[in-house]
């Protein structure tokens, strides 16, 4: 799933926009790609909120760009869904709503289901170390309160699982969906409360694979995701 080149939570680093933008400048980048990562990873993070109107002018001024590349920017962002164009209003940030919410997660779920079964088939011994692995680094994440690194530990750990199925066009999907599925992880890892589970939902699901219980590992793989589902829509109701 690669949330993998998001460099991070700007909020929980201490990091703006500017700051971000600056730091993709050092990648040699084309202008209108750094700006678009920049826009994007403000999105995912939660720097700019839903509902947020994305203003031309004051971004360019913002960023110390031309309107154009924030143009370009803010259509790509809508056709990833993340920027929702309103009439005599212009472009705002998407949104979390449940029915996205929803849709998302349906998806994500027989993905990471039908990964697992086929990866309990096919993971490696190695792949199972570095799986336990991923699980302990997740746990000494949460001990930071860092969302972005603990956000970062959670896919690293998903990925190894995903790549441990050996179906490239199964995690072809996967990646296709990353983004939309960063955006509501992060919702999620943000909230500390929820950190207990997700270390004992990790330690189910790798117990699961490890003694190559497809029909158990697929069981604790959508009750993780059942969980997220719940968790995040107690917010939005709120």
């Amino acid at each position: 799933m690669s949330g993998n080149g998001m460099a991070g939570s700007m909020k929980g680093m201490g990091m703006t926009m500017d700051d971000n933008l600056q730091a993709n400048m050092d990648e040699y980048l084309p202008l209108r790609d750094v700006v678009f990562k920049t826009l994007r990873q403000g999105i995912l993070t939660g720097e700019l909120k839903p509902g947020e109107r994305l203003m031309e002018i004051h971004l360019a001024n913002r960023l110390g760009v031309s309107r154009t590349p924030i143009r370009e920017a803010i259509r790509k962002l809508e056709l990833e869904g993340l920027v929702t164009m309103i009439p005599r209003r212009g472009a705002e940030v998407a949104q979390i709503t449940i029915k996205s919410l929803q849709d998302v997660l349906e998806v994500r779920k027989a993905l990471d289901a039908l990964a697992i079964e086929l990866a309990c088939a096919r993971i490696t011994e190695e792949d199972i170390q570095l799986l336990k692995a991923a699980c302990d680094n997740f746990e000494q994440m949460t001990k930071t309160k860092d969302s972005t690194q603990i956000a970062k530990a959670d896919v690293e750990l998903h990925d190894i699982i995903v790549r441990a199925s050996h179906n490239d066009k199964l995690i072809l999907m996967v990646n296709n969906l990353a983004e939309q599925m960063y955006r509501y992880r992060f919702e999620h890892i943000k909230d500390a409360a929820q950190h207990e589970r997700l270390i004992s939902e990790h330690q189910k699901i790798y117990q699961s694979l490890a003694a190559r219980d497809a029909i158990a590992a697929a069981e604790a793989v959508k009750e993780h995701i059942d969980n997220q589902e719940k968790a995040i829509m107690i917010h939005l109701d709120k």
